[in-house]
């Protein structure tokens, strides 16, 4: 059993990959997929066209598919977190803005950040 971070990251690979080769989440991956990572990967790209419907309505003058296939999907499993309440905002955010930074850049970080946390006073609105 991973931490959720560490889940949270394998969802994050395998994602990036299912983004960019269009197969099975999963099958590329080297290792055994954690069973949370596997269930959180797989919710994400159910909702994938909503979650980038929804990032393109955050980000200014930013489509979901003019993004990088990390920053998409970070964004991606970030926005299913906040929707799923199961962790706080705070922490969706961080490691989605953690995992950019370390994979894409620190622009792409504030990016994410921003769209993020656009989402996040948007839907603390509508509550």
């Amino acid at each position: 059993m991973r931490s959720r971070r560490q889940a949270r990251r394998q969802a994050l690979f395998v994602l990036y990959q299912w983004d960019l080769s269009g197969q099975e989440i999963g099958s590329q991956l080297g290792e055994e997929l954690d069973p949370w990572a596997r269930e959180l990967a797989e919710d994400t790209a159910r909702h994938a066209a909503e979650l980038d419907r929804r990032i393109t309505a955050a980000a200014d003058d930013w489509s979901a598919d003019r993004l990088g296939a990390v920053e998409r999907n970070a964004l991606r499993v970030a926005i299913r977190e906040l929707e799923r309440g199961e962790v706080p905002p705070e922490v969706a955010i961080d490691e989605a803005v953690a995992f950019v930074k370390r994979y894409a850049s620190e622009d792409a970080a504030r990016l994410v950040n921003g769209i993020l946390g656009r989402i996040q006073r948007e839907a603390g609105r509508a509550a």
